[in-house]
């Protein structure tokens, strides 16, 4: 096999844990670091500046970025979206990890695409709010899209020298969160601490909370549909509190295939970034006598409605992943400020979606459009 040549990356989100986690692998790679995109972690981001000297920096909020241009005079700093973008389409990268939180991530993702860059993606919401924009960019493009999570990663790997015709099902599998023995009268009172306190996974709040609900398996539904371009109707989750096997394919002979291994995102963020080799990584080797025992259920779609309703958002299509995302957004956001309590999440985005007439994804400034209305909706409930 040909050699991997060594690949020139930029961060899109580098403060967070995908980001420090793809710092740490590039490090060990020997990969150049060109860019890096935060949104206003500059403490953070100027360790990390100091570290890999990048050529480009960009920081979402101006003001903090305005205030690390202070600290470091010597370094181009570009501020807002128009930052992002431009760390995500500078010319000597040829590799972007998309990582940042949200719906942000959506037009910097589709710019490097546009400038041919091969995609990372951490960032769900790029694929749940215009999936169908996205891949269409993608294939014109000419442009790979691999996948990051670790789920989505475990399908990527286990469909590898396989023919699609040959696929039943992909499984995706779900933790089921630290909720999934609490009884309904339990999830009344769950307050934000107890939600943010994940069994398998350090994340970010946004996507911990997300778990709680289910509602991030049920965007990694949505994710799986267009980045393996499979009808919703054969993409299964089975919860799986263990977190070692990171998902399946099941195939038309009966045969299942999975893949399996720590709790260690730098492992599936080392195969995007060498893919199609693999290289010799950092991880800590299996331990068999710690993991000796492997449990699978199936998800409660009555206690846990979110994944319910990304089901039904990835039937219907359209705009509603994107009006379902942006209002989960605000909806997590209320439940972290103590505005509403956690079993509210999936009530009231179970109203909002009730009252959203889906319609095709037309455009960019379409789904930007219905973002922000998503958002502006949730915020009055």
């Amino acid at each position: 096999m040909e050699e991997n040549r060594m690949k020139n990356i930029a961060i899109l989100g580098s403060t967070g844990s995908i980001g420090t986690n793809t710092l740490e692998v590039a490090a060990h790679l020997g990969y150049e670091v060109s860019a890096l995109a935060a949104h206003s972690n500059i403490d953070l981001l100027e360790a990390q500046v100091q570290k890999f000297h990048p050529k480009c920096v960009a920081v979402f909020d101006r003001e903090r970025g305005e205030e690390l241009k202070r600290r470091l005079p010597d370094t181009p700093i570009v501020f807002g979206m128009e930052g992002l973008v431009e760390a995500a389409t500078l010319p000597e990268v040829d590799f972007v990890v998309s990582a940042i939180v949200g719906a942000a991530g959506i037009v910097p993702t589709l710019r490097a695409i546009e400038t041919g860059k091969t995609i990372g993606l951490a960032n769900k919401e790029v694929l749940i709010a215009a999936g169908e924009l996205i891949m269409e960019a993608a294939k014109k493009q000419n442009v790979q899209i691999l996948p990051i999570d670790s789920e989505h990663s475990a399908i990527f790997q286990c469909l590898q020298g396989e023919s699609p015709s040959a696929v039943d099902r992909l499984i995706l599998t779900a933790s089921g969160g630290p909720f999934r023995n609490y009884s309904y009268q339990e999830l009344e009172a769950v307050k934000p601490e107890k939600a943010l306190n994940h069994p398998n996974w350090k994340m970010g709040k946004k996507i911990t909370i997300d778990s709680s609900t289910l509602m991030n398996k049920g965007l990694e539904v949505i994710e799986a549909k267009f980045l393996f371009n499979t009808p919703v109707e054969k993409i299964a989750v089975v919860v799986h509190p263990q977190s070692i096997v990171h998902s399946l394919v099941e195939y038309v002979d009966g045969s299942l295939i999975a893949q399996m291994g720590v709790h260690d995102m730098r492992v599936p963020i080392q195969y995007a970034l060498t893919y199609p080799e693999r290289k010799k990584g950092i991880s800590p080797c299996f331990d068999f006598q710690k993991w000796s025992k492997l449990e699978f259920f199936k998800p409660d779609l009555k206690k846990f409605p979110c994944l319910r309703l990304a089901y039904e958002a990835a039937k219907v299509g359209g705009t509603l992943p994107c009006f379902m995302n942006g209002a989960n957004e605000v909806l997590v956001h209320h439940f972290l400020e103590g505005k509403i309590r956690w079993v509210e999440i999936g009530q009231k985005l179970e109203t909002l979606m009730e009252a959203h007439k889906a319609y095709p994804q037309e455009s960019l400034e379409t789904l930007l459009e219905v973002d922000k209305e998503a958002r502006t909706l949730a915020m009055t409930l």
